[in-house]
């Protein structure tokens, strides 16, 4: 096999390419070799050696603790729980949460043999204090559901206040367009205006 059909082969396993499309990556990036490949390989090749995650809370980063959880401007009695990093920048990109991060490493799911122990779960209740708001920000899945249960039921000897993220009807959202679960939410998650 040649070395560009092992970079197609490469670029075919990242999220949103398929074999088209890494074909077309390769041959842009062939085209404009100093300018974009070989910078895109130095920067993937010291992101490898530098970048590791967090042994607080999961994040990634070049130092460890992280940024977020050396911030001192952070607040520490407040900790969200998200499923993955992804979950976490789209909670940053918002710049709405001012507290600390737990990154769990996805869900329980029987069916998948993902139980508590392959999770960031044991870490996470070692850092419940009685002071400490838990967030659960998982994903409105059976498998985000299930896994928030069983964190709240095993945050509750810790005395944390455990909440999670409203869920409902989203902003620009139209009635007759949304599913029967979030419309129920939203009737359940209902307050006074």
């Amino acid at each position: 096999m040649s070395e560009l059909d092992t970079l197609i082969q490469l670029l075919a396993k990242l999220p949103g390419l398929g074999p088209r499309s890494a074909r077309r990556a390769a041959l842009f990036l062939i085209k404009r070799r100093e300018q974009v490949m070989r910078p895109l390989a130095a920067a993937m090749q010291a992101a490898a050696a530098a970048v590791r995650p967090c042994s607080a809370c999961g994040n990634l980063d070049t130092s460890d603790p992280c940024a977020i959880c050396r911030d001192p401007g952070r607040d520490p009695a407040a900790i969200c729980v998200v499923e993955d990093l992804a979950d976490l920048w789209a909670l940053e990109r918002t710049g709405a949460f001012s507290g600390r991060y737990h990154v769990l490493g996805g869900t329980l799911s029987a069916l998948d043999g993902v139980g508590p122990e392959e999770l960031n779960i044991a870490r996470l209740i070692a850092r419940l204090r009685p002071d400490t708001e838990l967030i659960l920000a998982l994903n409105a899945t059976v498998e985000g559901q299930t896994t928030a249960y069983y964190i709240a039921d095993r945050a509750a000897a810790t005395g944390a206040r455990v909440t999670r993220l409203a869920q409902g009807v989203p902003i620009g959202g139209e009635l007759d367009y949304l599913d029967e679960g979030t419309l129920t939410a939203a009737l359940k998650a209902r307050r006074e205006i």
